[in-house]
C-alpha cells in the first residue's frame, strides 16, 4: 500500500459546489481500488498570499491509501490541472497512514469549544 496526502485548494466562488468537486474525485479514488482514510473539510480560509488575485480560498484535506498504482495519482493530478476551480493542490507521499485530526481542525475546535463556554458564561 501507498499512503498519500492531498491538500486541494478550491475557488471561493464554487464554495455551493466544493460537496460536489470532492465527490468526485472521492468516487475516482473508490472506483481505482484506493480508499479514503481521512478527510477534513477546513473551510473557507484566508490565503498565505494572493493566487490569481483570489485572497481566500477552500481548504480540503484528504489522506488516501492506493494499491501500488502509480497512474492513478497522475490521473488525479491531471484532473486536478484541468478543473479551473481548483486554485492550487499538493500530492504528498506519506510513509504511514495518517489518520489522527490536523492541527488546523483542532485549533478551530478548540476556537469554537472557547465560545462557546465564553457565551454560557455571558
Amino acid at each position: 500500500m501507498k499512503y498519500y496526502e492531498i491538500v486541494l485548494l478550491i475557488h471561493p466562488d464554487q464554495s455551493e459546489q466544493v460537496n460536489n468537486i470532492v465527490t468526485s474525485y472521492k468516487k475516482f479514488i473508490c472506483k481505482n481500488k484506493g480508499s479514503i482514510s481521512k478527510f477534513e473539510d477546513w473551510g473557507r480560509r484566508p490565503l498565505a498570499y494572493p493566487i490569481k488575485k483570489i485572497h481566500k480560498a477552500y481548504y480540503v484535506l484528504m489522506n488516501i491509501c492506493l494499491e501500488k498504482n502509480q497512474n492513478i495519482i497522475l490521473d488525479l493530478e491531471t484532473k486536478f490541472r484541468i478543473n479551473e476551480s481548483i486554485i492550487r493542490y499538493i500530492i504528498l507521499h506519506t510513509k504511514t497512514n495518517r489518520t489522527i485530526i490536523s492541527s488546523i481542525l483542532k485549533s478551530k475546535d478548540e476556537h469554537q469549544e472557547n465560545r462557546s463556554n465564553l457565551l454560557k458564561k455571558i
